[in-house]
């Protein structure tokens, strides 16, 4: 049977650097191959370098959350981190679920850190890297189990498209976890201290939940995406001061279990 797939990049050596035509409901004028003037190898080894390191604790929890709140623990099929960059939580999805986790991201200059990091951790055959602009994903029709994003949405210039392309790469009965921030149930001194560091960062890219919360409502209706959820979860410190945990956005493609 010929795959609707360009095949993934499967070794450490080498990485997975593919031209996609724009995809059935896809435009145009997106871009569908990769830019070194766009998304240079200095922006990926510069948040390979340092940009991540604040946010390490971020993923495992994270992981751990999904695979039990979207019960990824008996499925089996295609996992796609989309804008996975560094991949660090692909890595620790595939560490925790039986999906083969593929790290989608529109800069291959992070693959060959990701790859290495993959076989560091004995996961070189559970993940997989692809050049993927979210607008027009190099993926078939109802291909992956479950799509997951974090901290990438915000870069998509087109979110109706980008959300729409989603809904078509899903399976039916399958989940997506878009978003950025933590956990809900991220223990509140992690969380505290990460905010506080980037509170003190001058480029830290500062949002207000409420009005994105708005934005996100439109580009999903749309999209024309109906079975959605939009989670807002935070805690108070010790202080009782109140501490974002971000926004996220989880979606259902029917036929699949309903969101109470």
């Amino acid at each position: 049977m010929r795959s609707h797939l360009a095949p993934f990049c499967m070794t450490i050596v080498a990485m997975c650097v593919l031209a996609v035509a724009a995809p059935r409901g896809g435009r145009a004028d997106v871009l569908t191959y990769p830019s070194d003037e766009l998304f240079p190898k200095e922006d990926a080894q510069r948040m390979i370098g340092s940009g991540h390191k604040l946010l390490a604790p971020v993923y495992p929890d994270l992981a751990r959350y999904l695979a039990d709140h979207l019960n990824l623990a008996d499925r089996k099929g295609i996992g796609i981190d989309l804008g996975a960059g560094p991949g660090d939580l692909t890595l620790e999805l595939a560490r925790r679920t039986l999906l083969h986790w593929v790290n989608a991201d529109i800069n291959p200059h992070f693959f060959a850190h990701f790859l290495d990091e993959a076989t560091s951790r004995g996961l070189e055959g559970r993940v997989s890297a692809i050049f993927a602009d979210a607008q027009a994903l190099p993926f078939r029709d109802n291909y992956a189990q479950v799509i997951v994003s974090r901290g990438s949405f915000q870069f998509w210039a087109d979110k109706t498209l980008a959300f729409r392309e989603i809904y078509r790469v899903l399976q039916p009965g399958g989940v997506a976890w878009i978003g950025r921030g933590f956990s809900p149930d991220f223990p509140v001194e992690k969380a505290k201290t990460i905010r506080d560091a980037q509170a003190k960062q001058k480029n830290f890219p500062r949002y207000d939940v409420k009005e994105t919360e708005n934005e996100l409502r439109a580009d999903l209706a749309a999209a024309e995406i109906k079975n959605f959820e939009i989670l807002t979860p935070g805690q108070t410190d010790a202080e009782e001061n109140a501490i974002s945990y971000g926004i996220w956005v989880e979606i259902h493609k029917s036929p699949g279990p309903k969101l109470r």
